[in-house]
């Protein structure tokens, strides 16, 4: 205990005069930086991140690209000058043509790798292309298309569970809470073959789905701290750094760990049972939940006949399961609960969508085929303005590992008056992608950018949309990024959004609870009862359709 405690005293003294060498570098010297436009520095220490980080900050972020341009000049942690971008040109640089120079930060890297291990969101390079070579069959169309039986019997438990609670009238629900439930089983059958909740009972006796609804909000207070994890994640072997992390006297870290303990004693189990099933051959598969369709089977399939250089060893496996868990449950969740309080709050929009539901029951039945689903226009066209107007993921950072130049869509004036065409941009600066603001931009989308309409996507896109070529990987948007790192589960994730609302609207109606719903920036957008709630919640009135 004393070796390990002497090993944190020396970590935390070359941290600090890392630090402290920082400052001296940041205040005194000059940036090539220093002629973008931006905001001022909100705060010696934190510069502009407890503004672009706050969760009620969506003024300053909102009001960023209005004031300042599509690249602007941010402060960091003591002074270092960062960027915020949604500049086409350079967001093509950052994702596509340069994103081996545009990586993700270190800190992060090392504080996902703690959380849920060795996974797609962990890795970088050849580890991460050999990891989504191997998962990309899997999240196929051709795939997906087994993938709706499964989702329509877990839809028809939540919808059975919500009929049960509103049998003798309209009833106030966390709607936030069943959404939640219903993507971690919807992960859980669909990419993991196992079943979490039967979707009954008003609670569980496990608590992994809070576990991942806790990743986002107990990583951010630790900010200050990240940076030291990748000097952590060097020393000795796994054990040693967990025993390390134990001994940090933050009650976020311990959070963070009891998070990741969690989600890895689950993913574990799950892997165990698949790996006996296999042994054990195809009957016992069968015998699984899914039937061995469901992706964490193929991907294990698909591990097992794949030539030595490619295989994936056990720690990625597992890393892949965790990574499942998280990213499928907290993004789709919200976006699910986000796209209900719209509706709820524009009954002409729900009744418009649910008329469309019905009429393609009555033609087809109560499971609508994929086919026929995805098609439908007006319900395709809310998921894509709400996921255009509240991208979960309001931005993402990466660092820059060389020296490189940002190209621009068009010429910025700086701060001395010049007009910049393309701006050099130093080893180690921090990039925040602007997800939100390129699917807001007034110069893309026209003057009504902030205001949600649907109908905006069942006309043509203006050509001005079409021509920025924005390498988004859907529908001209950030919302799943694009290039190497893009979400590779998106059409799993839009798939999921279109069955639950066309069962939830065929059978119910959903209306405000009078409470103030109050939505947080955070790294997820996610919904509280009021501003000074911390307690992600979203109450809502839910009743039977009439007949």
């Amino acid at each position: 205990m004393g070796i390990l405690l002497s090993v944190l005293r020396v970590i935390a003294l070359l941290g600090t005069a890392y630090v402290l060498l920082k400052v001296l570098q940041n205040y005194l010297g000059r940036s090539p930086l220093d002629n973008i436009p931006g905001p001022p520095s909100g705060h010696w220490m934190k510069g502009n991140l407890g503004q672009i980080f706050d969760r009620a900050g969506w003024d300053f972020n909102h009001n960023l690209g209005l004031k300042y341009g599509p690249v602007v000049k941010l402060y960091g942690q003591f002074g270092t000058r960062q960027l915020f971008v949604f500049d086409p040109a350079a967001l093509s640089s950052i994702i596509v043509k340069d994103q081996y120079v545009y990586e993700e930060a270190p800190e992060f890297l090392a504080s996902i790798h703690c959380m849920l291990g060795d996974g797609l969101l962990a890795t970088l390079g050849e580890r991460h292309r050999k990891q989504r070579r191997l998962l990309n069959p899997v999240f196929s169309i051709a795939h997906m298309r087994h993938m709706v039986p499964i989702f329509y019997n877990i839809t028809s438990k939540l919808q059975r569970a919500i009929g049960a609670r509103v049998k003798n009238g309209q009833e106030e629900i966390d709607i936030l809470d069943w959404m939640g439930r219903t993507a971690l089983e919807l992960v859980g059958q669909a990419g993991l073959g196992w079943s979490f909740d039967p979707l009954e009972e008003d609670t569980v006796d496990h608590n992994l789905g809070t576990a991942v609804k806790g990743v986002v909000p107990t990583l951010f207070p630790l900010r200050l701290i990240r940076p030291l994890l990748p000097i952590v994640m060097k020393l000795g072997s796994p054990a040693l750094q967990h025993k390390l992390v134990d001994l940090i006297p933050n009650k976020h870290v311990r959070r963070a760990k009891q998070i990741s303990d969690e989600i890895q004693k689950h993913s574990r189990h799950i892997y165990e049972e698949k790996k006996r099933a296999m042994r054990e051959g195809d009957e016992a598969v069968m015998h699984q939940i899914g039937e061995g369709k469901d992706i964490m089977s193929k991907l294990m399939q698909a591990n097992m006949s794949a030539s030595e250089e490619d295989k994936l060893p056990e720690d990625e496996l597992l890393g892949q399961m965790a990574t499942f868990i998280f990213a499928g449950m907290d993004t789709t969740s919200n976006a699910l609960a986000r796209t209900l309080d719209l509706l709820s709050t524009h009954p002409d929009v729900q009744n418009k969508m649910r008329a469309e539901v019905l009429e393609a029951i009555r033609e087809h039945g109560d499971d609508i085929p994929y086919d026929v689903l995805v098609e439908l226009p007006y319900m395709d066209a809310v998921c894509r303005e709400t996921l255009r107007l509240y991208a979960p993921v309001p931005h993402l950072i990466r660092k820059t590992r060389k020296d490189i130049v940002m190209p621009l869509s068009a010429p910025i004036r700086g701060v001395n008056g010049a007009l910049i065409n393309e701006i050099p941009v130093p080893e180690g600066t921090v990039v925040h992608i602007g997800i939100l603001a390129s699917n807001r931009n007034p110069e893309l989308w026209g003057p009504d950018a902030a205001e949600w309409k649907p109908e905006r996507w069942l006309n043509p896109l203006p050509e001005v949309v079409k021509e920025a070529h924005i390498p988004g990987v859907y529908s001209h948007l950030m919302t799943f990024l694009g290039g190497g790192r893009a979400c590779i589960g998106f059409k799993f994730s839009q798939l999921e959004m279109k069955i639950v609302f066309a069962v939830l609207l065929s059978k119910f109606t959903f209306a405000p609870s009078g409470k103030e719903i109050f939505w947080n920036v955070g790294g997820i957008q996610y919904p509280t009862v009021g501003v000074s709630s911390s307690r992600p919640e979203m109450p809502m009135k839910v009743g039977f359709v009439k007949a």
